[in-house]
């Protein structure tokens, strides 16, 4: 598949804040599972090309083994390899060389990014994640490790599944948890996966035998200045 046939998708939000991130939606062609793993592994040539072309193909590459609970990984030091965090549902890092990444077939995936660049979430968040209150851990967690307030951040949710398709509305619920943080600038895509499978996997449409869109997010790099004839990072 070539660059510009990828079908990844972009966030105006995030773009004015200038940070890499995409979310990569439905992969033609590609044979669909009802294991998780099976899937991921067939999507994966794609999904590194979707990295590939936001330039973080170089980064180490931090996933989580999702069980929908709210504990998060804080990732506050390089990574020499790809890592998947085990029992995590938030990933969060104020680390540059990093690429956070979050796999979703009807849960939302919900970025968190800090308008000065110093921090990033990125939450898996779905109807039990929603209920225990992931987000809001993550939001709480970036305060705790890296002094990013939540009046700092902006939230971003993914394409998630909606009602009717679904007997709840937790990406109301999970914008409702950002306020209550003291998030100000709250954005939702508004789209919702089960009505549009041309474009998303759903698990609940498709009974499971699906595929996963896959969130990418990870810091701009620092701007380098001269300084008495070297540079250094802003």
């Amino acid at each position: 598949m070539e660059n510009n046939e990828l079908p990844l998708e972009a966030f105006p939000a995030l773009q004015r804040l200038g940070c890499k991130h995409g979310f990569v939606r439905r992969i033609p062609g590609v044979a669909l599972s009802n294991d998780k793993d099976v899937v991921v592994a067939n999507l994966d040539q794609v999904h590194r090309q979707a990295r590939r072309k936001l330039s973080l193909l170089g980064h180490a590459f931090a996933t989580a083994r999702q069980v929908h609970g709210r504990e998060v990984a804080v990732i506050d030091s390089p990574l020499e390899v790809d890592t998947c965090f085990e029992g995590r549902d938030a990933l969060i890092t104020n680390q540059r060389t990093i690429c956070l990444g979050v796999y979703v077939a009807d849960c939302c995936a919900v970025y968190l990014v800090d308008r000065n660049a110093r921090a990033i979430g990125l939450v898996h968040s779905g109807k039990k994640g929603t209920t225990l209150g992931v987000v809001s851990n993550a939001i709480e967690s970036m305060g705790q490790e890296f002094g990013v307030g939540p009046g700092d951040l902006i939230a971003q949710l993914s394409p998630c599944i909606r009602p009717p398709h679904y007997e709840i509305d937790f990406a109301t619920e999970i914008a409702r948890q950002c306020r209550d943080a003291g998030i100000k600038e709250i954005f939702d895509s508004g789209v919702c996966t089960a009505c549009d499978l041309e474009n998303y996997y759903s698990y609940r449409a498709e009974k499971g035998h699906t595929g996963r869109m896959l969130a990418l997010l990870a810091l701009k790099a620092r701007r380098s200045v001269a300084v008495n004839g070297g540079t250094e990072g802003t």
